[in-house]
């Protein structure tokens, strides 16, 4: 994968989910659908039988998907934010829009010992496209070729950015922006 931990590339998000649920989990199931660490509480509140509190909840429930269902998609798409509050990407089914933005790189020389060696500052300039299925790791920006997709993509940019800010363009916060642990 692309780059690793805090990035918004693949090597930095992409991580294996490991689950053993006798009974409803087929063994040896493999699920290339995704998900995200959000979505565990709605999950564990499907099984449970309980119900969510009123307040909004970012997860959805992806049990069906656990369940081995490979027709389920219980979610549509995953908002890369990094840092404060910063819109990356979008990834939506196979394809993955990267947004104009800056990180640290790991593309360097090691250092000694095992350490990490110097990070550099790298920018992504203008929207970058890549279909996860084929190229998962984020080499072969396939924008020319797929301009509808990525239309399709910024649409779900777009609302994103109202509802929740993006440092990116100068949005601090959108319309439905939270205060961190308060209701």
């Amino acid at each position: 994968m692309r780059e690793g931990k805090t990035t918004s590339w693949e090597g930095g998000q992409r991580v294996p989910f490991i689950i053993k649920w006798p009974g409803q989990t087929p063994a040896g199931t493999i699920c290339s659908k995704i998900g995200c660490a959000v979505d565990i509480l709605p999950s564990f509140a499907k099984i449970a039988g309980t119900n969510l509190p009123a307040l909004k909840i970012d997860g959805v429930d992806i049990t069906e998907l656990w369940k081995g269902n490979t027709d389920a998609e219980p979610r549509d798409n995953i908002l890369f934010y990094y840092g404060k509050n910063n819109l990356n990407g979008v990834r939506k089914g196979n394809w993955k829009l990267v947004l104009p933005h800056t990180w640290q790189s790991y593309n360097t020389e090691p250092a000694k010992d095992g350490y990490g060696g110097k990070r550099i500052s790298m920018k992504v300039e203008k929207p970058e496209l890549y279909n996860m299925m084929r190229d998962p790791g984020e080499q072969y920006n396939v924008i020319e070729y797929y301009p509808e997709k990525a239309a399709e993509i910024m649409q779900i940019v777009e609302t994103a950015r109202i509802e929740l800010g993006d440092l990116n363009v100068g949005m601090e916060k959108g319309a439905g922006s939270r205060e961190i642990g308060r209701k």
